[in-house]
């Protein structure tokens, strides 16, 4: 592997480190509004552009079918070409995608576009906290990464608000627009600060068909539940969901043939690695599905405006700041598997809360009370979670572990904002329908706390309190919030802890 860096490094306190982590932290912060924004402006896209729930299911999956098949390759490429390199295309990839967002005269333009910003946050995710891995001193390292960690979560706290306002004082339009001048903030800090990196012995091959066969299988997928949704299951459908399965099985035989693998197959072998990933893509999945009709639920049915929705999800990313932390230690005290499954019961009792909610019912006595509920289990599950993938692997594969964890988070919950509109009844224009869509939301939410609920119980069935084998811990429970931001999207990436040579 790389050797240590040539010098000393970048010094915390220092202006240059002060510039290094303007960088990342906008850089990033760019995907993580993203996600945390566009939920709250669907409603309005919806109106603005003439679609329905198919074409709103695309918004969002076009971005996430990206993020699936290509973050585990994004910080591949990263090692290889240089991390600089790679954050700065991502960067300015993810801006002209944005302008396209913005200027999209169709729902199918804006979801074409959306899936080139998935390419870009693809690119520039991993790459961000790689930059501070690599810039900073060893000594420094945690602390440089604790402050993107929670500059990050700010970010993401306020994306829902910010972006509500923009969507009521303006246009659903800006919350694209103003990416630019963002962009062009991260590209000269990058360039006259930001030093460059790369691992001098990463491979020069990439698992291209891989990603290739992951995205078709998972995009053939979402493309028959979202169609089914609007014409049936009829014979189109069942083809493409064949198409799906057998490109996803051929994912699986190219992984186990690969010598460079993107989800090398013997990680799964460590039961720990596993069983933390087999609850992922279930609390991930009710998350994401959830996410996705709540906030056309409290604009369509509760009748708020798109702040004061974004608003309203403000508990949930706040419980999550303050609390992983300690959610992190108690799982290093008493083992992951009682977080694990406390936390995904307690969210399945949020979502339980939000079925109860229907027109008129009030925020601080209806919505409020639930969405602290199940934000609390969200914050009890997401760092003994993600730590538990970790610590299952040896040190050295802990970036991948994580990205591997990543992508199979977004994967579930791409399939569920496929899924769920439809087993829910929900389709066509029926947001529009205030009355419809409060019957639909009920059934959905039941079959999140449903989900999430199986998720807990997996948890106290599969997921060891030991390190099942003789592998070292990637890293404790604790350091999870420490040193990543726990995003309520997705799981964090992991930086590797590998000492690189700056050039």
């Amino acid at each position: 592997m790389s050797t240590e860096p040539a010098g000393e490094g970048i010094v915390w306190g220092t202006a240059r480190a002060r510039w290094v982590l303007l960088a990342t932290v906008v850089g990033s912060g760019l995907a993580f509004l993203d996600a945390s924004t566009v939920n709250v402006a669907l409603p309005a896209i919806g109106g603005d552009l003439d679609t329905g729930v198919a074409g709103l299911q695309w918004v969002l999956n076009a971005y996430t079918l990206a993020l699936a098949a290509l973050i585990p390759m994004g910080g591949s490429l990263a090692d290889r070409f240089g991390r600089r390199r790679l954050f700065q295309i991502g960067v300015s990839w993810f801006g002209l995608a944005s302008l396209l967002c913005g200027l999209a005269p169709t729902a199918d333009v804006l979801a074409l576009a959306r899936g080139l910003q998935g390419i870009g946050g693809a690119l520039l995710t991993p790459g961000s906290l790689a930059i501070l891995q690599a810039a900073f001193v060893r000594g420094d390292r945690a602390r440089a990464i604790g402050a993107w960690s929670g500059l990050s979560g700010i970010a993401a706290a306020l994306g829902p608000v910010v972006g509500g306002w923009l969507i009521d004082a303006l246009s659903w339009r800006w919350i694209f627009f103003t990416n630019l001048p963002l962009v062009v903030v991260v590209l000269l800090v990058t360039a006259w600060h930001v030093p460059e990196s790369r691992d001098t012995q990463a491979p020069d091959h990439f698992d291209v068909p891989g990603a290739v066969l992951v995205a078709a299988g998972l995009g053939s997928l979402s493309w028959a539940l979202i169609g089914a949704g609007e014409a049936g299951f009829g014979a189109s459908q069942l083809g493409l969901v064949t198409a799906g399965l057998l490109a996803l099985v051929a994912f699986v035989v190219v992984q186990a043939r690969s010598r460079y693998p993107m989800m090398p197959l013997s990680l799964f072998g460590n039961r720990q690695f596993t069983a933390a990933n087999v609850v992922t893509l279930a609390v991930y999945a009710a998350l994401s599905g959830m996410m996705f009709l709540l906030v056309i639920y409290l604009q369509r049915v509760g009748g708020y405006s798109a702040l004061q929705a974004g608003a309203a999800l403000l508990p949930v990313t706040a419980l999550m700041l303050l609390f992983s932390a300690r959610a992190g230690q108690l799982a290093e005290r008493i083992g992951p598997r009682w977080p694990m499954t406390a936390g995904p019961l307690v969210m399945s009792g949020g979502m339980l809360l939000l079925a109860r909610t229907g027109a008129g019912t009030g925020y601080w006595t209806t919505v409020l009370p639930a969405v602290v509920v199940f934000g609390a289990g969200l914050a009890l599950t997401v760092a003994p979670l993600t730590a538990t993938a970790l610590a299952g692997v040896p040190q050295r594969h802990s970036g991948l572990a994580s990205a591997i964890n990543n992508a199979l988070s977004r994967g579930a919950g791409l399939l569920a904002v496929a899924v769920l509109p439809v087993a829910a009844g929900l389709s066509g224009a029926s947001y529009r329908d205030p009355e419809l869509f409060a019957d639909g939301f009920r059934i959905a939410m039941l079959i999140c706390a449903g989900v999430t609920a199986v998720g807990g119980l997996l948890a106290v069935a599969l997921v060891s309190d030991r390190i099942d084998d003789a592998t070292a811990p990637a890293c404790p429970a604790s350091a999870m919030p420490r040193d990543h931001h726990c995003a309520v999207d997705g799981p964090p990436i992991e930086a590797t802890e590998e000492p690189v040579r700056p050039e």
